[in-house]
């Protein structure tokens, strides 16, 4: 783990996720009626809940409208959710300066290029590992996980174990 990557996961107080591509794996179903269906994963679930408790705050940003990021942003009590976002920086901005974050303390994990401009803004950028080379280049760190199999869920664990959290009441690791 670069110390860079460390040094950025220590002072992140907000995180804000990319949804397509991120939180699922970039697929969109579409069924004959025309309505969009989305699988997201339960690491990631549990992962942005973890962040909850540790007093991180988590938004989502996408340029999707699709009703499903709605809904599943309800079940895990995700707050901040910005629909068919043209201009991610944009509405980051207006997010960031409406919960009060200097934006060194702010992470953004996304994938295309959209997201870039909230990359160069942020105090930790991450993209997932099938991110086009040109967004990975402006990323602190990428991880290990792919979109919509627990790469939330690893950025969660990264940043918690920087701030040094421990993980109470959650059962040990198996060894």
């Amino acid at each position: 783990m670069p110390t860079d990557a460390l040094g950025r996961a220590r002072r992140v107080r907000f995180l804000t996720c990319d949804v397509d591509g991120v939180l699922t794996d970039g697929k969109i179903y579409v069924d004959d009626l025309g309505h969009q269906m989305k699988a997201f994963s339960s690491l990631d679930g549990v992962g942005i809940n973890l962040l909850a408790r540790a007093g991180i705050a988590v938004a989502w940003i996408t340029g999707s409208a699709a009703p499903a990021v709605t809904h599943r942003a309800r079940m895990l009590n995700v707050a901040h959710v910005v629909l068919d976002a043209a201009d991610k920086l944009a509405a980051w901005e207006a997010l960031r300066k409406d919960l009060g974050f200097a934006p060194d303390a702010c992470a953004h994990i996304g994938d295309d290029l959209p997201d870039v401009p909230v990359f160069q803004a942020c105090g930790f950028a991450i993209a997932v590992p099938h991110a086009p080379a040109t967004v990975r280049e402006h990323a602190h760190y990428v991880t290990t996980r792919e979109g919509g199999a627990g790469a939330v869920r690893e950025l969660a664990e990264l940043i918690l174990a920087a701030q040094g959290a421990t993980f109470a009441g959650m059962p040990p690791r198996a060894a």
